[in-house]
C-alpha cells in the first residue's frame, strides 16, 4: 500500500520543523545570553575605556588592525596586545607614540595621529579591556 504525500503532511512537516528550529534558536540565544557576563569583561568598562573606543573609531584603527578577529589584516591583531606587551598600558602608549622613522627597517610603521596624552592612555585602556574578553583563544594572534 503506497501512501501519498499530501498537502497537509507537507504543511505539518513545515510547521513542525519551523517550530523545532525556532525553539532551538531560543535555547541557543538563552545559553549565549547567560554566558556573556562571564565572558565579555563588562565590569572593566569605564569612561576611559569608552573614550579609547571613541578614539579607536574616530581614527579608523580597524582599517589597518584586527580586534578580536574583526577588521583589516594590514597590521597586527590587537585583541591581546596588552598581554603581548607585558600587561603594560605604558608600553602600548610608548609604541603608539614612537615615530615611524624610528621603526624597524623593512617593516610597515604606524602613522602618527598626534593623539593627546589623555587619548593615548584611553586607547591603551581600551586595548587592555579588549584583552580581558574571553574569546576561547580566538583568533590565534601571535605577533610575528
Amino acid at each position: 500500500m503506497s501512501e501519498t504525500f499530501t498537502k497537509s503532511m507537507a504543511r505539518n512537516i513545515f510547521y513542525g520543523g519551523s517550530l523545532f528550529f525556532f525553539l532551538l534558536f531560543l535555547a541557543l540565544t538563552f545559553d549565549t545570553e547567560s554566558a556573556l557576563p562571564d565572558r565579555d569583561n563588562r565590569q572593566a568598562i569605564s569612561e576611559k575605556v569608552a573614550l579609547g573606543k571613541k578614539v579607536w573609531e574616530e581614527h579608523d584603527c580597524i582599517g589597518c588592525h584586527t580586534l578580536l578577529g574583526e577588521g583589516a589584516y594590514f597590521a597586527p591583531e590587537l585583541g591581546n596586545v596588552y598581554k603581548r606587551f607585558g600587561n603594560s598600558t605604558e608600553a602600548i602608549v610608548g609604541f603608539i607614540k614612537s615615530r615611524p622613522e624610528n621603526g624597524i627597517p623593512g617593516r610597515r610603521s604606524m602613522p602618527q595621529f598626534n593623539l593627546s596624552d589623555e587619548e593615548l592612555e584611553a586607547v591603551a585602556e581600551f586595548l587592555k579591556y579588549a584583552s580581558g574578553i574571553n574569546t576561547n583563544n580566538w583568533p590565534p594572534n601571535i605577533q610575528g
